[in-house]
């Protein structure tokens, strides 16, 4: 018969080995959340501020001098400015109109980049003030650049503010609160994000017509905002886009390799099964350039005459080792 002491000592060397017994659970590392600080970048805000720069020259240079209209929130700050008090400018309607979209879309679109936009909109605002109100350049009648050619000015004016507002989009932040409004009501609408924005520099401009009793300027505008888009697109996404090669091949192995001697690259392997033969497929996931398709084609037609390839645009390319897919 064991005495109380002696079984109280049992039945703890009884847990204590019961708990070595039950395997360790192994804890999960979680990823720590970035702080606001860490989360935001020197260089980013030293683009933003060259987006700015660009955006104004090419908004008050070339656009505002002949009453053309940019497209967004800028083109309707520069038609407030012309029928309202003079004390009411362009800098003034970008920072009332724009800043409370941003503020509005920022639980959608998160802090940093309402911080980048408000950022970049406000060297936007005060570039431009600077250029009109202090720096000894004459643009309140002609384009000090253009003149008064209005093609010339709308083609121009849509490319240099297009730069900026393609650098500011890349860089982490926005030019326009109109993208900011598209982000959130697009959805909403059933509608493309770009269809949202058209729409809405479609009622913009025939508001312009109206307003101003004349179909000449914003017409024109319709031209500065094509060039602008364009612009955009090839600054976001680059003017010569990767491509994207889909290889469904039987000759996996040879074909990796024969690419891989050619290009220099590598690719990633993809087992896959024919819907209709039900045979063993491979697809082979290659990124390379426009000049590459051909020879790409050729190489693995020669292996595999039965090879299947799509060609897809790729809108960009992150990796962590050049040269590696």
């Amino acid at each position: 018969m064991l005495d109380n002491k002696e079984l109280i000592e049992k039945i703890d060397g009884e847990e204590a080995q019961a708990v070595e017994a039950v395997p360790a659970t192994p804890t999960v590392k979680k990823r720590r959340r970035k702080t606001l600080k860490e989360q935001l970048h020197f260089s980013n805000f030293l683009m933003l501020t060259v987006a700015g720069i660009i955006n104004a020259f090419g908004v008050t240079v070339f656009l505002s001098p002949v009453k053309l209209y940019d497209s967004g929130i800028s083109g309707t700050s520069m038609l407030l400015e012309q029928i309202t008090p003079a004390w009411l400018s362009l800098s003034v309607f970008l920072i009332l109109l724009n800043v409370p979209l941003f503020l509005y879309g920022m639980k959608k679109q998160g802090v940093p980049f309402t911080i980048y936009a408000i950022y970049a909109v406000a060297v936007y605002s005060i570039t431009a003030w600077l250029i009109r109100d202090v720096l000894p350049i004459d643009v309140s009648i002609a384009s000090p650049l253009a003149g008064e050619d209005l093609l010339l000015c709308a083609l121009f004016g849509g490319l240099i503010s297009g730069m900026g507002s393609g650098l500011a989009i890349r860089f982490g932040g926005a030019m326009d609160g109109i993208e900011v409004m598209a982000v959130v009501f697009a959805k909403k609408l059933g509608i493309t994000v770009g269809t949202f924005v058209m729409m809405y520099n479609i009622v913009l401009y025939v508001i312009c017509g109206f307003v101003i009793e004349s179909w000449i300027l914003p017409l024109y505008s319709i031209v500065t905002y094509m060039a602008a888009l364009k612009t955009v697109d090839f600054i976001v996404e680059g003017i010569d886009r990767s491509k994207e090669a889909m290889i469904v091949t039987s000759c996996p192995d040879e074909v990796c390799a024969a690419l891989s001697e050619a290009f220099e690259k590598g690719m990633t392997r993809i087992e896959a099964r024919g819907g209709y033969s039900n045979a063993e497929k491979t697809i082979v996931y290659f990124v390379l350039n426009r000049f590459q398709v051909v020879k790409m084609r050729d190489i693995v037609h020669e292996i595999d005459p039965k090879a299947y390839i799509t060609i897809s645009e790729v809108a960009d390319v992150f990796r962590a080792n050049q040269g590696k897919a």
